[in-house]
């Protein structure tokens, strides 16, 4: 079990994490999901024994981690290799341990197999791609067969393909040998499809509330092809899907239209709401209205929180500020279901 008790975390003045507790079980599969700066990458250093915390305890098996290192490994979003080739950073970690060569050698191309990697074992560090730098990170982690792996955005670098190797690899090495993975992701669907156990950080801290319009749900046995209305809180959403049971709803902030009165549609999902929040996301594109300048998040209360990303024009044209009322609209085909 890896554990921390009463940590709060401060660089300066200012407080990065407030976390009463955390565990990571010895089997987890547990993803940490949050908006950026919600203190995710914090968390991991502090799990991986890399930062000490401004105040509380970190306890490995439930004793102080003194020498319990070598059983936790982080891989960051960027990682550093060192010089010289794939090969050399793959079996750096066995050498340190005292395996020998024959032994080193066999486990290298093992997990360079196992995660595909295995033309790039001659490559040297500075020659590979910023998503093949990230595989090579992982194999290296893997190779010395850590209790606990933990992954910041492993693959944000990658393409659907490579990102789908990293997940299939990930669960192979599980059914070879039991270990906990602890990942933090912005790529929502993937942490959602993945994980057993889900946790989101706001500012810090633990939130009740996933971010992004990530609803827990009970879908309906319906008929294959009819249109199911999913209870959420004191609303119900629209889907398209033959599935039933326990499930996942997730709705791209991209997918939600903004007006100031319902408009002529085939969105199934239209829910009148007041505005909470606004944040502007640099650099960002957004739906609703065109480009311009960025992306505003906006949050609302429609009877549960619901996020719609929007221009800065049209946050202007519509005149939305914190408390004004404002229509959030989206399509039963833009709910996918988990």
């Amino acid at each position: 079990m890896l554990e921390l008790r009463g940590v709060r975390h401060r660089y300066g003045d200012r407080l990065v994490l407030e976390l009463d507790g955390f565990r990571v079980a010895p089997d987890a599969r547990l993803a940490i999901v949050g908006h950026n700066g919600s203190g995710k990458s914090t968390l991991l250093r502090i799990l991986a024994l890399l930062e000490r915390p401004t105040e509380g305890t970190v306890l490995v098996d439930g004793r102080p981690p003194s020498g319990a290192r070598r059983h936790v490994t982080l891989v960051e979003q960027r990682p550093v290799l060192f010089r010289g080739t794939t090969l050399d950073n793959l079996g750096y970690g066995l050498r340190v341990r005292g395996m020998r060569h024959p032994a080193v050698h066999r486990k290298v191309h093992e997990v360079a197999e196992l995660l595909g990697i295995a033309p790039l074992l001659a490559r040297r560090a500075h020659d590979l791609s910023d998503g093949e730098v990230q595989r090579v990170a992982v194999a290296r982690a893997l190779a010395v067969e850590p209790k606990f792996l933990l992954l910041d955005e492993p693959v944000s670098s990658a393409d659907r393909a490579a990102a789908a190797t990293l997940y299939r690899a990930l669960a192979e090495e599980r059914r070879r040998r039991p270990f906990a993975i602890c990942l933090a992701s912005h790529q929502l669907e993937d942490a959602y499809r993945w994980a057993d156990d889900i946790r989101a950080l706001a500012e810090g801290r633990l939130s009740p509330v996933t971010p992004e319009n990530l609803f827990r749900v009970d879908l309906p046995a319906t008929p294959a092809g009819v249109l199911k209305h999913v209870p959420v809180g004191p609303i119900a959403i629209a889907v398209l899907t033959d599935k039933s049971g326990p499930a996942i709803l997730a709705v791209s902030p991209t997918d939600i239209f903004v007006s100031k009165q319902p408009t002529p549609s085939s969105a199934r999902n239209v829910f009148a709401g007041r505005v909470t929040r606004l944040e502007r996301q640099d650099g960002a594109g957004g739906a609703g209205g065109g480009r311009g300048g960025g992306a505003v998040h906006v949050t609302a209360d429609v009877g549960v929180e619901l996020v719609a990303a929007i221009s800065e024009e049209a946050v202007r044209d519509l005149g939305l500020t914190p408390g004004s009322q404002a229509i959030f609209a989206f399509k039963a085909s833009a709910v996918r279901v988990f």
